[in-house]
């Protein structure tokens, strides 16, 4: 079969203008921009932001804007193949790395994306989520789901960043995003539910017969569990590299599902020269390194990683990862949107 197809300049330009006119276009002179041949052509490129060169930035911005009048002081992490202010990092995926000062608190909103933290430096910082205050420690993971009142305030003595990651684009194509400001919560005077009811895997709360499971049980993911459960997990498969993987999803304790509707979460756990050639992936992804060094080749392109780093992936890429010496990084990824609408596929290299 042919796959020849016509331009549109090969039309007749009255006929151009009548389609115009009746507003309508032609597909035929389009047809392999939105369905190319084998495999998708990613405008998505891949990127790495140094976490050195990114933190003078965010301190400089709190020096030039009080967070009442930035209401969230963040930077946002622009995917390099739309260039500079693209609002998103992959084509499902907003990412951006947020400061609070001690003292600060921020407003609280909802709204209709869905969002996750993820602790990069500083202690004393907190987000409140439907009135319960979670404490935020490096590497530990915090839902904001969408619908979800939140704010978040600061007791500490130094700054707190967090690493952003929301489902923005979504929203945004489908003109659905939007948030409503609300005053500051009230708290619970209790831990979070991390602390108290999820405590041990395979145990949750007893419920009366009929309750139901809640949609976010769980709103903080403690990095100091996630680590000793990838460590337990790799000394069980054996502590040398080439020994598989060692890699856990977050998940929904209730009912074991992707914590949230369109981003997944997984940690992963490199060992000191350890090399990793996973398949290629219809899901893209962003990589943030909680703790290591190493590099990665996406596409032919290398980036050169370490503590605190973010990278990402487009759809299909070829990956090679190899640490340098340990390494515990997140891949935030979009397969529960795939899963979803039933197009999730790996690709044998």
């Amino acid at each position: 079969m042919s796959t020849a197809l016509g331009t549109l300049e090969e039309l007749p330009e009255d006929y151009r203008a009548a389609m115009a006119e009746a507003g309508v276009a032609p597909l035929w002179p389009m047809m392999r921009n939105l369905l190319p041949h084998g495999a998708p052509k990613p405008v998505t490129a891949s990127g790495h932001w140094s976490y050195p060169a990114l933190r003078p930035l965010l301190l400089r911005a709190g020096d030039l804007t009080p967070v009442e009048k930035a209401e969230r002081r963040v930077l946002v992490l622009s995917d390099p193949g739309r260039g500079a202010g693209a609002m998103l990092a992959t084509p499902s995926i907003y990412v951006g790395m947020q400061l609070l000062l001690p003292g600060e608190t921020a407003p609280a909103h909802v709204h209709t994306p869905s969002a996750v933290r993820i602790v990069v430096e500083g202690q004393g910082g907190y987000t409140v989520v439907d009135g319960e205050k979670l404490p935020m420690e490096e590497g530990d993971l915090v839902l904001t789901p969408g619908g979800e009142w939140h704010d978040h305030g600061h007791e500490g003595t130094e700054p707190v960043i967090w690493l952003d990651a929301l489902d923005l684009p979504l929203f945004v194509y489908l003109e659905g995003s939007y948030a409503t400001e609300g005053p500051l919560q009230a708290q619970r005077n209790r831990p979070d539910a991390s602390q108290v009811e999820y405590l041990s895997a395979g145990l949750a709360p007893a419920r009366r017969r009929g309750g139901g499971a809640r949609r976010y049980p769980m709103m903080r993911y403690p990095w100091a569990r996630t680590e000793a459960a990838l460590r337990e997990m790799a000394r069980w498969a054996g502590d040398g590299p080439g020994n598989g993987p060692v890699e856990m999803d977050y998940v929904n304790p209730e009912t074991g599902d992707d914590v949230l509707p369109t981003m997944g979460f997984t940690a992963m756990m490199l060992r000191p020269g350890e090399a990793q050639s996973p398949p290629r992936l219809s899901t893209s992804a962003v990589f943030h390194v909680v703790r290591g060094r190493g590099r990665s080749v996406i596409d032919g392109v290398t980036h050169a990683w370490g503590p605190k780093d973010v990278f990402t992936a487009p759809c299909f890429a070829e990956i090679d990862h190899l640490a340098e010496d340990e390494a515990f990084l997140v891949r935030i990824h979009d397969r529960p949107l795939q899963d979803k609408l039933g197009y999730y596929e790996e690709r044998a290299r």
